[in-house]
């Protein structure tokens, strides 16, 4: 009774994660002129990139899109990011939730978010040619904010196998090795790939979980020695 109990709270705690989002009601138009604005960003950039050029790729009128965006470009680059963060958690809901154990859970969501993260066309671009409008997002408190947003999102799956506090620390966990290693790939591991996260997953990040039921952490703002995404980055997957 209790782990359907717990199973119940999981399951309506992602659905009030993908509701918040705005992934169910996007119109058709918005979204054209979000997926026109994903091409326009990975064929030429953000700086490049106009009303204009976004119009036309949708194939609406410059009216249309401020009808629709009344913000302009900059509207339409914010409902990019924001669809593009709820796409990403929609897909690592669905696998996610399929997961049968807790190694299982942390592969399959680090496994996700790197062949998304990492085959993201505009992404891409951006990071390549004009990394000035990503990396100032990744830093300090914008950092902190994209972990509080996604080891939010994830740590009900996690939940499933720990307690409340074991399982934001692991979400937190899982999401600084999928970021510090797209942003510095370790020679001989790929993400992407399920075996490399599985070895990594189990010389690194479950060790790290099953002690926090021993010996649980004391936030410092220090590395501490004892956080799986430090030692992983410290040498390659056995």
């Amino acid at each position: 009774m209790k782990a359907d109990t717990r199973r119940s709270e999981v399951v309506g705690r992602e659905r009030k994660v993908l509701r918040h989002l705005g992934a169910d009601d996007r119109s058709s138009t918005r979204v054209r002129f979000v997926d026109a604005a994903l091409a326009c960003l990975a064929r030429q950039g953000l700086g490049k990139t106009t009303v204009d050029d976004i119009a036309r790729e949708a194939g609406f009128s410059r009216a249309t899109l401020y009808r629709t965006f009344p913000g302009g470009k900059d509207a339409v680059i914010a409902a990019v990011v924001e669809t593009e963060v709820a796409r990403l958690f929609s897909s690592l809901a669905v696998v996610m939730g399929e997961a049968t154990d807790l190694e299982d859970v942390l592969v399959a969501g680090m496994v996700e978010s790197a062949r998304r993260l990492s085959g993201h066309d505009a992404l891409a671009y951006l990071l390549i040619h004009e990394p000035d409008v990503i990396l100032p997002r990744l830093i300090f408190a914008e950092m902190d904010r994209i972990l509080f947003s996604a080891g939010d999102f994830a740590a009900p799956f996690f939940a499933r196998w720990l307690s409340p506090d074991e399982a934001s620390r692991a979400a937190e966990w899982a999401v600084r090795i999928v970021l510090a290693y797209l942003a510095d790939p370790a020679p001989g591991t790929d993400l992407s790939d399920p075996e490399d996260t599985r070895a990594l997953v189990r010389a690194f990040v479950m060790p790290g979980i099953l002690a926090l039921r021993s010996a649980p952490m004391t936030p410092t703002a220090t590395s501490n020695p004892s956080d799986p995404s430090t030692n992983a980055k410290k040498g390659a997957v056995p």
